[in-house]
């Protein structure tokens, strides 16, 4: 069953790209905005991630910490990380469980082919640990996704 708005998320979020176990408890006290994202450096993920960036200062000052996830492994989270200047960590769910919890794991079609695939879906947490708003699939604005947390 997928998390929805008022349920409590994980304890256990995953483990970041220098391979630390990320909780919901180490961001007791602030919003957080969990991102999921298909795949590190692809054209709308980098836009998405960038918008993060570019407006992460404003989201802190909001009370925010943001957090992406992909299935990318820890290699790949640290070449993204780099290459785009991000200040926030990704957590590399190779196995999907993250992904799965929050039913973001899903069949995806493109070119008439039938896959498994991430979502691009966000969730904002609330001080307590409570999803509050889901940011669906065909929702994200990738290259304002900042501004589209705020202004929630």
């Amino acid at each position: 069953m997928a998390i929805q708005i008022g349920d409590k998320a994980p304890e256990v979020l995953g483990v970041d790209q220098n391979g630390k176990e990320i909780k919901l408890s180490d961001f007791q006290g602030k919003k957080l905005a969990l991102y999921f994202y298909p795949k590190d450096n692809t054209s709308g993920c980098t836009a998405e991630a960038c918008s993060l960036r570019d407006g992460y200062t404003d989201l802190q000052a909001a009370g925010y910490e943001v957090i992406g996830v992909s299935k990318d492994s820890v290699k790949s989270h640290q070449g993204f990380i780099t290459k785009h200047t991000l200040p926030f960590n990704l957590i590399a769910d190779t196995e999907t469980t993250l992904q799965q919890q929050f039913g973001v794991w899903a069949e995806k079609k493109m070119c008439g082919r039938t896959y498994m695939g991430t979502l691009r879906t966000t969730f904002i947490i609330n001080e307590e640990g409570i999803v509050t708003h889901i940011i669906g699939p065909k929702e994200v604005k990738t290259k304002d996704h900042a501004n589209q947390i705020l202004n929630l």
